[in-house]
């Protein structure tokens, strides 16, 4: 076992040591990290132009999709419907490709830079109310929107002259975070914070780190929050480079 973890130490090292630098200066990527935390309606290209042998420049663009509520609910309120997702990203950086880090020209190595990230999500659920006041179905529209500006720490791989491997490790930022719920119909308090609350934890099991940045307080209260705190990026693309 320890004879064949070397030979593929050895033959990865080859692989990259062969991935020399060849003219190439552009990349198009398809990001694999959304589709694995959103679903698979989630669809983000991207482009890598080398300005020179250490910089570079990305654009990433495409579809986001909050996945489905689900559950039963309580007695007074459940989920009957999901109705329609909607989504969007966007987002840019510059890197800078160590040149005493890296062996290689860009875009091949440890790189860092600057970013900027742009991610809404749009859904709308019909549910059963069941109360002293109301009994029916209500829709309701949730949206949230981040800007994100920070720095970020990444190593891309090159295989075979043509494929790229790009992580991006770190990309801590601050972030603006906006949640806005709708309601169609007018409800009196304690029936707007059960629906409140009702969202505020279906959003918590679907969105990475929803709870450290959202005030749930605040959300139950009005069905809104706006607010400015750390943020962070990580994604792993897959590319073809010509």
């Amino acid at each position: 076992m320890r004879q064949l973890t070397v030979l593929l130490i050895l033959i990865f090292s080859a692989t990259c040591t062969f991935a020399q630098a060849d003219g190439k200066k552009n990349t198009v990527y398809v990001n694999l990290t959304n589709p694995l935390i959103f679903g698979s309606k989630a669809f983000v290209i991207g482009y890598e132009r080398v300005l020179t042998k250490n910089q570079s420049f990305t654009f990433n663009i495409g579809r986001n999709s909050l996945p489905a509520f689900g559950g039963s609910g309580s007695d007074s309120l459940k989920l009957e419907k999901n109705l329609n997702d909607k989504g969007f990203h966007i987002s840019a950086d510059y890197r800078f490709y160590l040149a005493k880090e890296n062996k290689h020209d860009a875009p091949h190595g440890v790189y860092v830079g600057p970013y900027y990230s742009y991610n809404s999500f749009s859904r709308s659920n019909q549910w059963l109310l069941n109360s002293e006041s109301f009994d029916g179905t209500v829709n309701t529209n949730t949206s949230l929107s981040i800007n994100t500006v920070g720095v970020q720490l990444g190593y891309q791989f090159i295989f075979w002259k043509k494929l790229a491997v790009d992580f991006m490790l770190l990309g801590p930022g601050m972030g603006a975070y906006k949640i806005k719920a709708e309601l169609n119909t007018t409800l009196s308090a304690d029936e707007e914070a059960l629906f409140f609350d009702k969202l505020n934890g279906y959003l918590q099991d679907k969105i990475p780190g929803y709870n450290l940045v959202i005030d749930e307080g605040e959300f139950q209260k009005n069905g809104s929050v706006k607010t400015t705190t750390l943020g962070y990026r990580y994604m792993i693309n897959v590319g073809f480079r010509f």
